[in-house]
C-alpha cells in the first residue's frame, strides 16, 4: 500500500518533539528552527569565539590586569599613602564632582535634543543629527583646544563673560563645559532610538482622556525612558571619568584647584622617580575599579531595561 510524499512531511510544531520521517523540505526548515534557537549549530562558533577570547585577553584583560599585578607588589600602607595624599584627594574630587554635574547637565541637553530629532520636521534636520557624533570622531584635544581660546578673555564668548565675572578658561566651569561636549552623545543616542520606538497614539489616547502634557510626560513617556536615560548618564560619567585630552588644555592644571585624576597620573609618571611611578599606579587603580564598578552598573542597568521591556 502506497502513500504520498507529503504525508510523510510534519508539521514544523513537530520538530522540536524529535518526531521522526522528516521530508527533505522539512529538514532544511528543522536545521534553520534549531540555527536560531542554538547558535552552536553556526559554522565557526568556536572559532570566532575563541578569536574573540583571544583578541580580548590579548588587548583589554592582560594590560589592565598587569596593573592589578603592579599594584599587589606594594604593601596596604604603601598603596594608601600614594593614592590619598591631600592632592589626589582633591584631584579625585575634581574628577567626580565634574563627572557627575556633566552627566546629569547631558540629562537635560540630551533629552531636549532627541525629542526635537524624533519629534520635530525641520530644515538641515539630518546635518543637525549628524553633528550630534561629532565628538565621537572630533580628537578631545582639538575639542579642549577650541573650548579654551572661546572662553579665553579675548575670545568670542570670554569677551561677554569676563566682564561678568564668569571664566571658562582654567578654571573648574571650563573643565565641566568640555566634558558636556564629549559626553552629550551617548546620553542623545541612548535616548533616541527609544523615543522613536514610543507609540504617539498612546499619548494621543491620554490627551483625549484629559491628561495634560505634563501628566502624559509623567506617566507614559518618562517610564519607559527611565532605563534609557540612566545608561545614558552612566556611559557620559564614565567617559568624563577618563577624559584627558580635551581637559588638559582648559584646566590649568594647578594641583589642588584645576588638576584633574587622569592628568594628575601623567604628572606624577612624568617625575621619573620612583614615588611618582608608584603613586602613578595607585591612582590609576583607583580610577580603574571605579570604572570597572561603571561598567557593571551599566550591565546591570541594561538588563533591567530589557526585563522591564518584556
Amino acid at each position: 500500500m502506497g502513500y504520498s510524499i507529503a504525508s510523510t512531511c510534519l508539521r514544523i510544531d513537530d520538530y522540536v518533539y524529535g518526531e521522526p520521517g522528516l521530508c527533505l523540505a522539512n529538514q532544511i526548515q528543522y536545521e534553520l528552527l534549531m540555527a536560531s534557537v542554538n547558535p552552536r549549530v553556526l559554522p565557526g562558533y568556536r572559532l570566532s569565539l575563541g578569536y574573540t577570547m583571544f583578541y580580548m585577553s590579548l588587548l583589554v584583560l592582560i594590560p589592565l590586569a598587569g596593573i592589578y599585578l603592579k599594584s599587589f607588589t606594594i604593601t596596604w600602607s604603601e598603596f594608601l599613602k600614594a593614592a590619598w595624599t591631600p592632592r589626589a584627594i582633591a584631584a579625585y574630587k575634581l574628577t567626580f564632582g565634574a563627572s557627575v554635574t556633566a552627566a546629569g547637565a547631558n540629562i537635560f541637553i540630551g533629552l531636549l535634543l532627541a525629542w526635537v530629532l524624533v519629534r520635530y520636521d525641520f530644515p538641515l534636520k539630518r546635518f543637525f543629527d549628524a553633528l550630534i557624533d561629532l565628538p565621537f570622531a572630533l580628537p578631545t584635544a582639538v575639542a579642549g583646544l577650541v573650548y579654551s581660546t572661546l572662553y579665553a578673555e579675548n575670545g568670542w564668548y570670554g569677551r561677554f563673560l569676563a566682564p561678568l565675572g564668569i571664566e571658562g578658561n582654567n578654571t573648574r566651569l571650563g573643565i565641566v563645559l568640555v566634558l558636556i561636549f564629549t559626553g552629550m552623545p551617548f546620553v542623545v543616542r541612548t535616548v533616541q532610538p527609544v523615543l522613536e520606538s514610543l507609540d504617539v497614539e498612546v499619548e494621543e489616547a491620554a490627551t483625549t482622556l484629559g491628561a495634560s502634557r505634563f501628566q502624559v510626560f509623567l506617566h507614559i513617556i518618562w517610564p519607559t525612558l527611565m532605563p534609557a536615560t540612566l545608561t545614558g548618564f552612566a556611559l557620559a560619567f564614565a567617559r568624563a571619568l577618563g577624559e584627558y585630552g580635551s581637559v588638559i588644555f582648559i584646566a590649568g592644571n594647578r594641583a589642588g584647584e584645576t588638576e584633574i585624576a587622569p592628568i594628575l597620573v601623567m604628572n606624577r609618571l612624568l617625575e621619573l622617580d620612583d614615588s611618582g611611578k608608584l603613586a602613578a599606579i595607585a591612582i590609576a587603580v583607583v580610577l580603574l575599579t571605579v570604572s570597572f564598578l561603571m561598567l557593571a552598573f551599566i550591565n546591570l542597568l541594561e538588563w533591567w531595561s530589557k526585563r522591564r521591556g518584556a
